[in-house]
């Protein structure tokens, strides 16, 4: 029967128990057999005063001897009282049970291993079984070697295996965001340090399945012999390491070297250099106190379309295809069978084979796969009965697996898995790991304090005409256009779209740091490159347009929805057009236009510029195109080699604009249709810094004027 399903069936089963009275036995030697039965299998634990066969029996008791009769580790986990918490109060669990409660249970189970159970329990020369007297420790010993009697196995050894999984991690050595130049402990390798030497057990694998090296400054330190990512790792003991699709950003020269200062085992089953020759092992076979553990690594194919000029000369192969060649080559010499795979959970492009769910189809032999690539965190799934997980990236988190086994005469079983999230920013960093790193660190900051260009004439965001209204969220502004530039050069697209995560973002004149372009641009997005038609677009930008609230005759101000996040407003470059906050959303957009004036066509088709949370988030969901007609997506990760749009930012400045920027803004879309009389709104103007009006906000305090200020509000 299915581990789940037995699992199930002690949930039902344990229902019928309830509270009962203190136990009575008799200490007679009729147990002794029984005794050493249960004490030499894990099933009863002796206590400090021995055996003690009249103490009382309990829920957690009978629970326990069955979990450990599964192969489980021994009740004193918790796990057995854990099931029991799951169906009555914690309060029952130490109670007394009656022998007809304990009866159900232990037939229950033995029915679920098509064991006839009759005969586990004799009453008295009566026959009365005396179901409603509370069970002692040597009856119970006594009905569980009745029960191994009618063929219920007695396993020789149990194990724990512990996989520590992470992937993802994106040059988050330290506790620091180096864009930004400030303190981020929402994980670091530092403080993955201190949470796997606190659960780490001598049957633990570390593993992590990639895009290691770059981001979060990390690029910087390539030309060191060892990268502070790569230095973390040994420092922790990784067991396993598979290369992500960013490890290929910088040369198979490059990549080579991170493999050979890894101490970790490097997988990679599916990459062929300019020789011909595998980068890396595809598998790789561990033992742990008699266990054998296959492990299996790959990367998505699609790194040929991300990397295509460093790829050029080598040869990527499916990675389902050289999975299966594998298992098929290895299956019958290991007992277990994990894969640690940088792909996602569905398949990319449309390419068959690039995502784990394929795989697990495929290949059902796994028992676990350590899924990547899309930081979605994913606790635990089943796809074709394999348990699959995910994480989150720059090291927020881990996920902490058990997979339970048990030795029978004919080898080592799975019985059971578990998995957990640990969230990461709950640990202090490693004091250790921080003193060795931190030659790094300061690098690292004293980078992020580079003069990388000068602004010139002005700022890049007007100030503000209303304190509490934006100006860069009701006007075109060099600040956005700025974005939207960087945008349309990375990727060549003719159209972007952008938006503002900081209201009151800006740069203002003076010399650029490299850590500034966090002032323009807060968030660590990576650019995608989507096709679409005009019709998609249209409606892409009546969504983003449902920002502002209809205009009413008699306002004096342009206000906001409060059901809507300023990062979910995007201003968009490469068309013009008009917002008419007079009509409904769903009918704004108008005077939609090519700079040369040429109107949009419904049907006509064009590459769009957007960063990865919109395209994830809206695009490519049922938010804007629920009838299904979705843009195309083209490329992820654009020039991921520079970073996200952040970095980007910061090195088209230094790079394309040859460190010198000024305030340029095309203007090409402006709000209509808020037909005020410019008076009364000068007036508001003037009460409004006056502090005789004020603009409320949303009630959670996220989203800033929500009303407009009208001509009933003038004092």
């Amino acid at each position: 029967m299915n581990h789940k399903k037995l699992l199930s069936l002690f949930l039902s089963l344990v229902m019928v128990l309830s509270l009962a009275v203190p136990a009575t036995a008799a200490n007679t030697p009729w147990y002794a057999e029984a005794q050493a039965y249960v004490t030499s299998n894990g099933l009863l634990k002796d206590n400090a005063n021995g055996f003690d066969p009249s103490g009382k029996v309990t829920a957690a008791d009978v629970l326990g001897a069955l979990y450990v009769l599964e192969g489980k580790p021994d009740a004193k986990t918790g796990s057995a009282q854990d099931i029991w918490n799951a169906s009555v109060p914690a309060a029952e669990v130490s109670d007394a049970a009656t022998r007809g409660e304990v009866k159900a249970l232990l037939e229950g189970y033995a029915k679920s291993r098509g064991i006839d159970a009759s005969g586990l329990f004799i009453g008295d020369e009566s026959g009365d079984l005396m179901l409603d007297k509370t069970l002692t420790r040597a009856e119970l010993a006594q009905l569980l070697l009745r029960l191994s009697k009618k063929g219920i196995p007695t396993f020789t050894e149990v194990m724990d295996l512990q996989v520590l999984a992470t992937s993802d991690l994106h040059g988050k050595f330290y506790p620091w965001a180096y864009a930004t130049n400030t303190e981020s402990t929402s994980g670091s390798m530092t403080q993955l340090a201190t949470a796997i030497k606190e659960l780490r057990t001598e049957n633990t694998l570390v593993v992590d399945a990639g895009d290691t090296v770059q981001d979060n400054s990390a690029q910087i330190f390539n030309g060191e012999d060892v990268h502070p990512m790569i230095a973390a790792m040994n420092a922790i003991g990784y067991d396993i390491y598979v290369t992500g699709n960013h490890e290929y950003n910088f040369g198979m020269d490059y990549l080579k070297k991170v493999i050979a200062a890894q101490k970790a085992k490097t997988l990679v089953g599916n990459v062929l250099d300019e020789e011909g020759k595998p980068i890396a092992d595809g598998y790789t076979i561990i033992e742990k106190n008699g266990v054998k553990i296959g492990v299996i690594g790959m990367v998505t194919q699609n790194i040929t379309r991300w990397d295509a000029v460093n790829l050029a000369k080598c040869t990527v192969t499916d990675p389902v295809e050289e999975t299966r060649k594998i298992i098929d080559k290895i299956k019958d010499d290991v007992d277990l069978l994990i894969g640690v795979m940088h792909m996602g959970v569905d398949n990319e492009y449309g390419v068959a084979n690039s995502g784990v769910t394929d795989l697990a189809n495929a290949c059902p032999e796994f028992d676990l796969i350590v899924s990547s690539h899309e930081h979605a965190l994913i606790a635990g799934k089943e796809i074709n009965n394999v348990l699959v997980i995910q994480n989150k990236n720059q090291a927020q988190t881990m996920n902490e697996l058990h997979l339970y086994l048990a030795k029978a005469e004919d080898g080592w079983k799975l019985l059971n898995r578990s998995s957990k999230v640990i969230e990461i920013k709950n640990y202090e960093s490693d004091a250790e790991l921080l003193a060795a790193l931190k030659p790094y660190h300061e690098a690292a900051i004293k980078d992020a304090e580079t003069v990388i260009g000068k602004l010139e004439g002005g700022s890049l965001a007007p100030e503000n005409e209303i304190k509490e209204i934006p100006s860069a969220q009701i006007m075109d502004t060099a600040l956005v256009d700025l974005i939207n530039e960087v945008q349309m050069y990375y990727t060549g697209a003719k159209v972007s779209a952008a938006a503002l995560f900081v209201m009151d973002a800006n740069l203002h004149p003076g010399d650029i740091h490299k850590s500034d372009s966090s002032l323009v641009y807060k968030y660590d997005n990576t650019l995608y490159k989507l096709k679409m038609t005009g019709a998609q677009l249209k409606k892409f930008m009546e969504w983003s347009a449902s920002y502002y609230n209809q205009y009413q005759p008699g306002d004096l101000t342009i206000s906001f929805s409060p059901d809507i996040r300023a990062f979910n407003y995007d201003m968009f470059a490469g068309v013009n057009y008009e917002i008419d906050v007079s009509k409904p959303a769903g009918e704004r957009i108008i005077n939609l236009t090519w700079p040369d004036g040429t109107p949009v066509k419904d049907d006509e088709s064009f590459e769009i510029a957007v960063n990865n949370y919109r395209c994830n988030s809206q695009l490519l969901s049922d938010v804007i195109y629920a009838d299904g007609d979705k843009p195309e997506l083209l490329e992820i990760d654009v020039h991921g080699e520079i970073g996200g749009v952040r970095e980007q930012i910061g090195e088209y400045i230094k790079t394309v604009k040859g460190g010198t920027i000024t305030p340029v803004c095309d203007n090409n879309w402006k709000i209509v249709g808020n037909n005020w009389d410019e008076a009364l709104h000068q007036k508001a103007v003037e009460q409004l810094a006056a502090g005789k009006l004020t603009i409320p906000t949303s009630e959670d305090g996220r989203t800033p004027n929500v009303k407009a200020i009208t001509v009933n509000d003038l004092k």
